[in-house]
């Protein structure tokens, strides 16, 4: 993707897709959701994250597939709006929304961990990338179990699959950047890896 040929003239746009991005990306669905539901603040079971992996605590695993389904899809949203501007426009907005999933303002800046938003940022922006990740989320959960895990090593992958599949040096810059976001939120599960406490897909523990 070509880099902006005036700063002066992109600088606008590429503010304004950030901006737009982070507050679609900052929508807290899995807490709407489960408000809706009359089942209280998500935040207040299991590991009080506003993720389908503590939706899924509640017993609804609908309000949990909806919620993963809503929060990939807003990060595929504020991709696919933004591409009626251009390629760097986009990377802006896929990035904000991302952000604004792990930090949105509405929560004083305390989201969820962002692996459904970046894996629908990155499938909007290029799907062979996004599948290639999704495809080693699922063998990383098969084979280890760990659902934090498998959503690390995928997302990890992702800058060496923009490089492999596309060759496009900023595409590699964004899931890069991406990668490191989502693995900072993931600190208190590394922790937990490391130590071997981190719950098991299917156990009932607190993740």
């Amino acid at each position: 993707m070509p880099d902006p040929i005036s700063w002066t003239h992109a600088a606008p746009y590429l503010i304004t897709a950030l901006v737009g991005g982070y507050l679609l990306g900052s929508i807290p669905f899995g807490l709407v959701m489960t408000r809706l539901a009359g089942l209280g603040d998500v935040r207040a079971i299991g590991s009080g994250n506003i993720g389908a992996t503590n939706v899924l605590r509640t017993g609804r695993k609908d309000l949990a597939f909806a919620t993963l389904v809503l929060d990939g899809g807003k990060g595929a949203a504020a991709v696919l709006i933004a591409m009626l501007w251009g390629p760097d426009v986009t990377l802006a907005a896929g990035f904000g929304a991302v952000v604004g999933h792990l930090f949105p303002v509405w929560l004083k800046f305390k989201g969820g961990k962002g692996v459904a938003t970046t894996l629908g940022v990155i499938t909007a922006l290029a799907w062979p990338v996004g599948i290639a990740c999704c495809a080693t989320w699922l063998v990383a959960a098969a084979v280890f179990r760990y659902s934090s895990l498998a959503a690390l090593l995928s997302l990890a992958a992702a800058p060496a699959y923009s490089w492999w599949l596309l060759g496009d040096l900023q595409m590699v810059e964004l899931t890069l950047s991406l990668a490191v976001l989502v693995w900072y939120r993931h600190q208190e599960n590394i922790r937990r890896l490391l130590k071997g406490e981190e719950s098991k897909i299917g156990q009932k523990k607190t993740e």
